[in-house]
């Protein structure tokens, strides 16, 4: 097919902020995460679907299904729906107590 370009689970996109391998960053409406360390306005790849460990809000405890999303400003994964972008679900449990500050999730890529 001519028209074709690639796969898409994985793109180059400029980073908002500095990331490190396995951040997650939002661009737009992209959410992703950085396959390295770039800074603010360099180039990098971004996973766009996948599981991934990443770092949760403390005080929520989550269950498998359970929809999260990105608070771009305190760059972490939250049940909060509210002024938060949605980027996939929960795929295991995880409890509330303020050491459990990960969480894993199941990308959706971006639509």
């Amino acid at each position: 097919m001519k028209n074709y370009v690639q796969p898409g689970k994985t793109i180059s996109l400029a980073v908002p902020y500095a990331v490190t391998s396995g951040d997650g960053l939002l661009v737009g409406s992209i959410f992703g995460i950085a396959s390295g360390n770039a800074a603010i306005g360099e180039n990098i790849e971004v996973d766009l679907v996948g599981v991934f460990d990443l770092k949760k809000t403390a005080s929520q405890a989550w269950s498998v299904g359970d929809k999260v999303y990105w608070d771009n400003t305190a760059r972490e994964v939250t049940k909060t729906g509210t002024g938060n972008t949605l980027i996939g679900v929960a795929v295991d449990n995880v409890g509330n107590s303020a050491g459990e500050t990960v969480g894993r999730v199941r990308l959706n890529a971006s639509y």
